[in-house]
């Protein structure tokens, strides 16, 4: 891995265009992914998510977001707080996966909130994904709160299993 070119910052809206047009591009006739770019701009517009990039030589290989307002999130009931940021939208494109880029941008993401004034993360997992589960919990989300149903923008429902790191 090529350390010293990989940055990981808060994204711009520029390059949240750019990011939104490639995933849109990669899933071809499903609107959920128009729908969730116009969510996830319209929250870190007004300052209810902060999306985390990951780049190599000057271009985004990953992705995650922390929704740090409660009507941002699904299920947020007893979940959230005013400490509390839920982290979604994990993406690494292929070709850089199992390399440790996200796991760079994780910890920073997680220092960057600590350094905010956050005490606590949250994330979801589908309850089928035991190699992401296995990853969340050597990252340090080993708290179990629930279970839940969530709903994506064209009616499709998903079981989400939600754990809690301290930080």
């Amino acid at each position: 891995m090529t350390r010293e070119k990989y940055i990981c910052k808060i994204a711009s809206p520029a390059e949240m265009e750019a990011k939104w047009k490639y995933e849109i591009e990669r899933h071809p006739g499903n609107g959920n992914w128009a729908v969730w770019r116009q969510e996830a701009i319209d929250d870190y517009l007004t300052g209810k998510a902060i999306p985390y990039y990951g780049l190599l030589d000057e271009s985004i290989i990953c992705e995650a977001t922390a929704a740090i307002s409660p009507d941002t999130v699904q299920n947020s009931a007893d979940m959230m707080d005013g400490h509390t940021a839920y982290l979604c939208a994990f993406r690494t494109n292929e070709g850089y996966r199992g390399k440790g880029y996200f796991s760079i941008l994780l910890r920073h993401m997680l220092d960057d909130l600590k350094r905010k004034g956050f005490t606590k993360a949250v994330l979801g997992v589908e309850p089928d994904e035991e190699k992401n589960k296995a990853m969340y919990r050597h990252w340090g989300f080993t708290e179990y709160l629930k279970t839940k149903k969530e709903t994506y923008p064209d009616g499709t429902e998903i079981t989400v299993e939600y754990y809690l790191k301290r930080l």
